[in-house]
């Protein structure tokens, strides 16, 4: 079992930034990728951004609306993932989720607890 701690979410205005971590409990060698999901009220889940986990394969891939303005980054020695968020919008506004991906399937195995992410006009 591994767990994934986010951290760094809070309020900001619009055209502010902020950046959240993700730390996961143990190694994350065993995964093939890990990312950033949010939900806004009323919304489903979506991708924001996933990164590759492996030595030669940091393939990164983000959601077109974020495109441009967000950054996500790992640190493997530390199984660590952060995402660098900037000119914010309102509609960023939603709960961010951490995610850790099967190594074949590629797809989200766990989550963390997710962080609330207020964007003001």
């Amino acid at each position: 079992q591994v767990q994934l701690v986010e951290s760094g979410g809070g309020w900001v205005q619009a055209g502010g930034s902020l950046r959240l971590s993700c730390e996961a409990s143990r190694s994350v060698s065993r995964f093939g990728a890990m990312g950033w999901y949010r939900q806004a009220p009323g919304k489903q889940r979506e991708m924001v951004a996933v990164i590759g986990l492996g030595g030669n394969d940091s393939h990164i891939k983000y959601a077109d609306s974020v495109k441009g303005r967000f950054t996500i980054s790992k640190d493997n020695a530390r199984s660590t993932v952060y995402l660098q968020m900037s000119s914010l919008k309102p509609e960023d506004t939603a709960i961010y989720y951490c995610s850790a991906h099967g190594m074949l399937s590629g797809n989200p195995v766990y989550w963390g607890q997710g962080t609330q992410v207020t964007v003001s006009s």
